[in-house]
């Protein structure tokens, strides 16, 4: 009986020393340091902006999903997805509710007064849209007397307004893309502003009455954004995982799964 208990007893150590090894494995990161788990940021997207960004399935995908899952991976940190209106997102990150934006977001002087870009990571441009049997728009110049609508908060919205007056046309707003093509596809708008890779990727997909018409308005770029003097070692990471994913080919491979022809 004192055998049978004494060999209990030491079975019993044994595991408990097992299970406290178990314990020890868990605390330690992908670096190697215990006790420090990866931190966690909010992402702010726009799900209404495929290719970029739009929901599938129940699931977040497009070039800005998964450039910023690799680029979290990369860095070895983790990100919660926030979606909301396009409109609503910089105002998020100044009330505190997200860390960083990714939501094929312009980089302008206006923006950089209260965030930071990373580096550019897509070359996009605004383009004009009307009904595909329209014969009379082929430039902002024939817009006059007309209707153009636009995303709120977009840098085609912007561009709208500034060149309203000059040349005579009334801008409508919009807080979706899909929105936006609709009251043009219906005649309820003449024309619409929206950016060149969103629109074409629209088009290819499906027969949403539209075309493309003139050349492309301007030649912005996108970047990922954080609050202005906040988060300075969150983009540093960023730039890094960018330059990295562009250095192994990850980058390319990301846009080739939405735009590759």
């Amino acid at each position: 009986m004192k055998k049978f208990s004494l060999v209990s007893f030491m079975l019993v150590f044994i595991f408990m020393l097992a299970a406290c090894g178990g314990d020890k494995t868990a605390s330690t990161n992908g670096d190697g340091k215990k006790g420090e788990e990866k931190k966690e940021y909010t992402v702010g997207i726009d799900t209404t902006y495929p290719p970029f960004e739009y929901e599938e399935g129940g699931e977040y995908k497009g070039i800005d999903i998964d450039l910023i899952h690799a680029i979290a991976e990369s860095q070895d940190f983790k990100i919660k997805l926030s979606p909301m209106d396009f409109g609503g997102i910089i105002p998020a990150m100044q009330a505190g509710q997200l860390d960083v934006a990714i939501a094929g977001m312009s980089i302008t002087d206006e923006r950089k007064k209260v965030v930071d870009f990373s580096e550019p990571y897509f070359d996009a441009g605004i383009t004009l849209v009307v009904k595909k049997d329209n014969s009379s728009i082929k430039s902002v110049s024939d817009l006059k007397g007309k209707i153009v609508a636009v995303k709120k908060g977009t840098i085609g919205a912007k561009f709208a307004q500034e060149n309203a007056d000059k040349e005579g046309f009334k801008v409508t707003q919009f807080n979706d893309s899909p929105a936006m093509f609709q009251e043009v596809a219906n005649g309820n708008a003449d024309a619409l502003i929206e950016d060149y890779p969103v629109i074409a990727y629209a088009i290819a997909q499906k027969d949403l009455g539209l075309k493309i018409v003139g050349d492309r308005l301007n030649g912005d770029q996108y970047g990922i954004a954080v609050l202005k003097g906040e988060n300075k070692e969150l983009l540093e990471k960023i730039n890094k995982g960018l330059a990295e994913l562009k250095e192994n080919g990850k980058y390319e491979e990301i846009l080739n799964t939405y735009l590759a022809e």
